[in-house]
């Protein structure tokens, strides 16, 4: 009896070993299978993320490309201004000489005609918008030129250093004895070439160290978007048009 409740015992103590070894085992290849799941996941997600990061630095570049086109854009626009600039203070410098050289003009013809008619008795001559009617207007010399936007300069500050011609002083007597040879439009280009005045003598400053002055440069920062250097306290990007947007914002007071 002994030996038949021995042998009884140890088939259980067997079959229970058993079912643990498979229970084991079944738990051991459910994890298995989710482990080849997950590293399978991990490649494809290790695929996609190099997909990504190459999509990534195509959209940086393109991002600093539109970048360097905005700066363009910009430096275009203030080198547009600055010849719109002097084109204008050009055009009114001309008008203004245009103005003085006729108003120089009509007391000297006035007297020409005069002498002609008084003396010679021939007749007057043609007006300059007569003359050259596709040029020359009566209008042209009553307009006003159009205000700049901007703070104009004084002569003096456009161009310093440069003596600018004066008008120069004739009789009318010598002038109607000149303008009897010439024509009125060989006038006009003499009187644009008048003598110069002698430059002022300028007494010379006494030499001496030449004192340095040192600029601090502004405090700046870099755009969160394009990761450029702008003012600390620009609200707005001038170069990506991004808001800017303080890494350090103040904390609200707490109310009492």
């Amino acid at each position: 009896m002994m030996d038949v409740e021995e042998r009884t015992a140890s088939v259980l103590a067997k079959l229970e070993l058993v079912k643990e070894i498979k229970t084991k085992t079944m738990q051991m290849l459910k994890l298995k299978e989710r482990l080849l799941d997950e590293i399978e996941a991990t490649r494809k997600e290790d695929r996609c993320l190099s997909d990504y990061r190459s999509e990534m630095e195509m959209l940086i570049q393109e991002k600093m490309a539109h970048v360097e086109e905005l700066r363009q854009i910009h430096a275009d626009i203030n080198a547009m201004e600055s010849v719109i600039k002097q084109s204008e203070q050009a055009r009114n410098r001309a008008l203004d000489t245009a103005k003085r050289l006729h108003a120089e003009y009509g007391p000297i013809k006035a007297e020409v005609d005069r002498l002609r008619q008084s003396c010679l008795g021939l007749e007057r001559l043609p007006e300059l918008h007569e003359e050259e009617p596709g040029l020359i207007t009566q209008e042209l010399f009553d307009q006003l030129p159009p205000a700049w936007t901007h703070s104009q300069q004084p002569r003096e500050e456009v161009m310093p250093g440069i003596a600018y011609p004066q008008p120069p002083s004739a009789t009318q007597a010598a002038a109607a004895a000149f303008i009897m040879s010439q024509s009125p439009l060989a006038l006009m280009q003499s009187a644009t070439k008048p003598e110069r005045p002698p430059p002022p003598h300028i007494p010379p400053h006494p030499t001496g160290p030449t004192p340095t002055f040192r600029q601090q440069p502004p405090p700046m920062k870099s755009c969160l978007s394009c990761h450029q250097q702008i003012h600390r306290n620009a609200p707005i990007c001038p170069l990506c048009k991004a808001k800017s947007r303080s890494r350090n914002p103040k904390k609200p007071k707490k109310k009492e």
